[in-house]
């Protein structure tokens, strides 16, 4: 095949899948037309969808231009982005990637491939060396410190959780419930697919530089302390016993250390000579059984939770293979033509005892 009917080549990759590609951008005039006509020359078949995040440049007329179905969102963030594309569109598969570039259009073949052969609900690109040159010094010490923390935190199923390039089913995306509201939805992402053992697969995927004129929308203080304050919340919320005991160690610890003085002179002479710090201390040991329990209490809770959640993941049915779903077809077909057949055979049968 020559290099021009590569570029016109309108083949499906998957034919039989209904693929949708989910693109959120926030001021990537320069660089999403050429990210949607990427997508649409190595995935002909796929709905390219561009959600424009109040972009003050032409990014929405570029989208436009190249082929790509445009969509407002206008609370800002890319949580509320993500969570509006899962609310509004509806398909098999779904591809989610940046608008800047940094990923190459043809890797998404690959990742849709990885769902449908490793039977998984999410792909998740890895980016080769991103930890070394993130286009910031401080992007990159902050992709290792958050990794190392996740994985510390919540298990080591994922080696790049800030990855944007990504694959999923419909069952994960219907039952994903989608909080936060900026670059941190990736993030809960693999929180929920680790909290329901949800089966996923990761890719190791080049990952590239963003071209001139269009800088990365990271902070890199703000939006590292948005994660950080966003890991905490679900540790709050998927661990609370971890969360609850380690502030009730805190507060026992002070207390303790408070006390011991106090009880040192009460041993010695039988008076409490400080009275506030008597208090004070007594006082922080209550707040930390009061944590503990409510620890216990909610993590309770929270074991519901994950249940309720998990019945919802498995009321939506799993992604079909095409060539499953053209063998249940025929598996049908035939059981049609067997019925078919056995009825002609009674009424012969019928008509020749008659």
């Amino acid at each position: 095949m020559t290099a021009s009917e590569i570029a016109t080549d309108t083949t499906p990759a998957f034919p039989g899948l209904d693929i949708a590609v989910l693109l959120p951008c926030y001021n990537e005039g320069a660089t999403i037309g050429a990210v949607v006509r990427g997508f649409r020359t190595a995935m002909p078949e796929a709905r390219i969808c561009v959600f424009d995040n109040n972009s003050s440049d032409r990014t929405a007329i570029e989208a436009r231009v190249a082929g790509a179905e445009v969509i407002r969102e206008g609370r800002q963030g890319k949580g509320h982005v993500v969570r509006r594309m899962f609310a509004d569109v509806d398909a098999d598969v779904y591809v989610m990637a940046d608008g800047d570039g940094t990923y190459d259009p043809r890797d998404a073949v690959d990742l849709v491939r990885a769902l449908v052969t490793e039977h998984a609900d999410m792909a998740v690109g890895v980016r080769r060396n991103v930890t070394i040159d993130a286009g910031r010094s401080g992007h990159a010490l902050g992709n290792r410190l958050f990794n190392a923390l996740y994985r510390r935190l919540f298990g080591p199923d994922f080696t790049d959780v800030f990855s944007g390039y990504r694959a999923f089913t419909r069952r994960f995306v219907k039952s994903f419930p989608a909080v936060s509201h900026g670059f941190e939805i990736e993030t809960e992402m693999a929180v929920h697919a680790g909290q329901l053992h949800i089966p996923t697969v990761e890719l190791p995927l080049d990952y590239g530089r963003r071209v001139e004129g269009a800088p990365s929308k990271l902070r890199t203080f703000r939006d590292g302390f948005r994660i950080l304050m966003m890991f905490a919340m679900l540790v709050k919320e998927t661990r609370p016993s971890l969360f609850f005991g380690v502030l009730s160690g805190l507060f026992a610890a002070a207390s303790v250390v408070l006390a011991l003085p106090l009880l040192a002179t009460y041993f010695e002479t039988g008076l409490v000579p400080r009275l506030p710090t008597a208090v004070l201390s007594t006082g922080l040991m209550t707040l930390a059984a009061l944590l503990a329990t409510a620890g216990l209490v909610l993590d309770s809770l929270a074991r519901a939770r994950v249940e309720q959640k998990r019945i919802l993941y498995l009321s939506i049915p799993a992604l079909r293979r095409p060539e499953d779903a053209a063998g249940t077809e025929t598996a049908a077909n035939l059981a049609a033509l067997r019925d078919l057949v056995r009825r002609l055979s009674d009424r012969a049968d019928q008509r020749r005892a008659g």
